[in-house]
C-alpha cells in the first residue's frame, strides 16, 4: 500500500517535541554528526586526564588504570590485564580493525585504487615519515632513547580533519582528499613500524595459531560463508592468540580489517524484482526477510561494519585511550626534565618541522619528476599547510610511545620507563598544539590560489 503524499512522522525519541529532545537530544545528534566532534571529545579526554592526574586526587589516576581485570576459566587465568592494558591492547585493536577496513575500502574502491591519484599523497606520506624519524634520530644519537623514532611518524586524522573543518570553505575539497589519503598511507606505515620494530619475545606456537585462523577466514570466504558472527568469534580468538604470541594485539585488528570484504557479496542482478516482491499481494513475511537480506548483502561488509563501529571507536575508544595515556604530572621537575630532554625535542622537531618539510619536499619532487600531478585547486602553500596539519600526531604517536620505551626488569618482565614516556607525552602534546597553530596559520593565509607547483603564475583579475 502506497503512502502517497501523507506526511512522514519522525517516530524517534530525539525527533520528538519534548523539552529534553529539543534542548539535549537534537543538539547532541547534530554535534556527533560534525567532522570536528571526535576531535573535540579527544581534546576533552586529554584535558580531563591532565586535570585528574594533577589534582589532589592524582594518585587515584594511576591506581584506577593499574587495576587488574582478569578473565578466568575455572581456577586459571585466561587473560589478566590492567584497565590500561585493556584499553591499549583490546580497545585499540578495535580501532585498528576499523582502520584496516578503511584502508581495504580505499584499496578496492577509493583513491588508493588509482595509482595516478594516490601517487602524490602516497609519496608525500613517505616524506612525512622519513624526515621526522631522521630528525628524531639525529637529535637523540648517543642518549640511548633511539627507540622512539617511530613516534613523530604518526598523523592523527581526527584532529587533522578537525583543523580543516574549522577553516571551512577556505579549504579546497582536493586538499581534504589529499590529507585523508596521506593519513591512510601514514597509517599503513605506522602499522608496519609497530609490527616490525615494536614486537619482541615471539611465541611461534601462538603466532602459528593466529596465522592458521586467518587462513581459515580466507577459506570460509572462498566458500561464501557470510554469517558475520562466525567471523566475530574467530576474530576474538585471533586477537587472543596474537596477544599471547608477543606480537602487539592491534596487528590482529588491522589484519582482520584487511581481510574483510570491501565489495558487495551480491551483484545488481540479485536485486532485480525487489520492488515487485514488496508490492501488491506478493509481499509476505518470508519475501520481506529475503529482500532485507539481499539489500543488506548488497552493501560491502566493510561499509556496514565501519558504519556500525566508527561511532564507538571515535566517541568511546579514542577518548578512553587519551584518558588512559595522556595523564602526565605537570610538576616543576617533570616540566624541567621534558624541556631538557632530547626525546621531547626530537618529537617536537619531527612533528612540527619534519612533517611539513618532508611532505612538501617529497610532493614537489614527485611533481617535478612526473611521478604525480598536482590536483586542480591545490597550491604549494596548501601542500605545506597540509603537511603542517599532518604533524598533529597525537593518538597514534601516544600509542607508539607506550610501545617504544619498554625495559626489562630484574624478573624478566617488560615494564614501561614511565619517566621517558612522560617526556614523550609532553613532546607529543606540545608538538600537536604547535602543528595545529602552524597549519591553521599557513592555510588561513594561503587559501587563495597562488603560484602552483607547476610554476605558473596565477591570473590576476583587474576591475574596470
Amino acid at each position: 500500500m502506497s503512502h502517497g503524499s501523507l506526511p512522514v512522522r519522525n517516530e524517534t525519541w530525539s525527533g520528538g517535541d519534548t523539552p529534553v529532545a529539543r534542548a539535549l537530544a537534537r543538539p547532541m545528534v547534530r554535534f556527533l554528526a560534525q567532522e570536528t566532534a571526535s576531535g573535540v571529545l579527544l581534546l576533552v579526554a586529554t584535558a580531563a586526564a591532565l586535570i585528574w592526574v594533577n589534582s589532589p586526587f592524582g594518585e587515584s589516576y594511576h591506581h584506577f588504570w593499574d587495576t587488574s581485570l582478569a578473565i578466568n576459566i575455572g581456577e586459571g587465568h585466561l587473560i589478566d590485564l590492567t584497565l590500561h592494558g585493556w584499553v591499549n591492547d583490546a580497545f585499540m585493536a578495535l580501532f585498528f580493525f576499523v582502520v584496516g577496513m578503511e584502508i581495504k575500502s580505499e584499496l578496492v574502491a577509493g583513491d588508493l585504487r588509482d595509482p595516478r591519484v594516490a601517487a602524490l599523497p602516497a609519496v608525500a606520506a613517505l616524506g612525512g615519515m622519513i624526515l621526522p624519524a631522521a630528525l628524531y634520530v639525529a637529535i637523540n644519537v648517543g642518549n640511548g632513547e633511539l627507540s622512539g623514532w617511530g613516534i613523530p611518524m604518526a598523523t592523527d586524522i581526527a584532529f587533522a580533519v578537525g583543523v580543516l573543518a574549522l577553516l571551512g570553505p577556505k579549504i579546497p575539497q582536493p586538499l581534504k582528499l589529499f590529507l585523508l589519503t596521506l593519513a591512510i598511507v601514514d597509517d599503513i606505515g605506522a602499522i608496519a613500524v609497530i609490527a616490525i620494530f615494536y614486537t619482541s619475545n615471539i611465541s611461534l606456537t601462538w603466532l602459528g595459531v593466529a596465522v592458521g585462523l586467518l587462513v581459515l577466514i580466507v577459506v570460509l570466504r572462498h566458500f561464501r560463508v557470510w554469517f558475520i558472527p562466525v567471523y566475530a568469534i574467530i576474530g576474538l580468538v585471533v586477537w587472543f592468540a596474537t596477544h599471547e604470541s608477543g606480537v602487539h594485539a592491534t596487528i590482529a585488528g588491522v589484519t582482520l580489517g584487511l581481510l574483510t570484504p570491501a565489495s558487495s557479496l551480491l551483484g545488481d542482478r540479485e536485486l532485480e524484482g525487489v520492488e515487485d516482491i514488496l508490492s501488491g499481494d506478493t509481499a509476505n513475511p518470508a519475501a520481506v526477510r529475503n529482500v532485507n537480506w539481499k539489500m543488506r548483502e548488497s552493501v560491502p561488509v566493510t561499509g556496514r561494519l565501519i558504519a556500525l563501529l566508527s561511532p564507538w571507536t571515535s566517541f568511546l575508544v579514542i577518548p578512553a585511550f587519551a584518558l588512559a595515556n595522556a595523564g602526565v604530572k605537570l610538576s616543576g621537575s617533570t616540566i624541567s626534565e621534558a624541556t631538557s630532554s632530547r626525546v621531547t625535542w626530537g618529537i617536537i622537531a619531527g612533528l612540527v618541522i619534519g612533517k611539513p618539510v618532508g611532505v612538501y619536499l617529497f610532493s614537489i619532487a614527485a611533481i617535478r619528476f612526473k611521478v604525480a600531478t598536482l590536483p586542480a585547486g591545490i597550491t604549494r602553500t596548501h601542500l605545506l599547510g597540509g603537511g603542517a596539519v599532518a604533524g598533529i600526531g597525537f593518538t597514534v604517536a601516544l600509542f607508539i610511545a607506550t610501545l617504544a620505551f619498554v625495559e626489562t626488569d630484574a624478573d624478566g618482565n617488560s615494564v614501561l620507563n614511565s619517566a621517558v614516556v612522560d617526556q614523550a607525552v609532553m613532546g607529543i602534546l606540545a608538538a600537536s598544539l604547535l602543528a595545529t597553530f602552524l597549519g591553521w596559520l599557513i592555510l588561513r593565509g594561503g587559501s587563495s590560489v597562488d603560484q602552483v607547483a607547476t610554476g605558473e603564475e596565477p591570473s590576476v583579475k583587474v576591475d574596470a
